[in-house]
């Protein structure tokens, strides 16, 4: 059973990024996005500070963030990468299932990346993320590059919209047709 006891996995850079664009988003009446919260059981309490020190995980989380933009359900998972090749051991079987299903019923699924030695933020497409997936299964290469990401899903912050996800939403819809 994972467990958590590092002050590591209290927040990042992305998701305050993302909150706070989510809050922007919701006080525009654009989205209505929440983080999922990832249940966890405390072993171990610090008594003065009330703080856990210890815990595990209770079960496999599904994505970071689910809700709705105008009337269409969307659910994304927010990753981090340090170099120009990201790791598809970084994305779960189990978060594959549950965007696979989410679409399935209509929804829209996506990761957003942040190439942070870059400072640049991505909205890799559900339908771009199983190309790279089934890929890897295929025995092919177990990362994508960079450089294979198309260009006009970069994200550039604008208009006090930390992360502006919606406009590769909007592209992500326009392909579908």
């Amino acid at each position: 059973m994972p467990t958590w006891n590092s002050r590591g996995l209290r927040g990042s850079t992305l998701e305050e990024f993302l909150n706070r664009t989510n809050e922007k988003y919701l006080e525009n009446g654009l989205a209505l996005i929440q983080k999922v919260p990832t249940p966890i059981t405390p072993i171990r309490i610090d008594k003065e500070s009330r703080h856990i020190t210890l815990a595990y995980f209770e079960q496999k989380s599904t994505v970071d963030y689910i809700g709705a933009v105008q009337g269409i359900p969307v659910c994304f998972d927010a990753k981090e990468c340090h170099t120009d090749a990201f790791p598809l051991q970084n994305v779960h079987e189990h978060q594959i299932v549950f965007m696979e299903n989410f679409e399935k019923q209509g929804g829209v699924a996506f990761l957003i990346l942040f190439f942070s030695h870059r400072n640049e933020f991505y909205y890799l497409p559900h339908k771009r993320l199983m190309e790279f997936w089934e890929r890897a299964k295929g025995g092919g290469r177990k990362s994508f590059r960079y450089e294979e990401l198309s260009p006009e899903f970069f994200l550039h912050s604008r208009g006090g919209v930390l992360v502006p996800y919606l406009e590769g939403l909007q592209q992500d819809l326009d392909a579908r047709g």
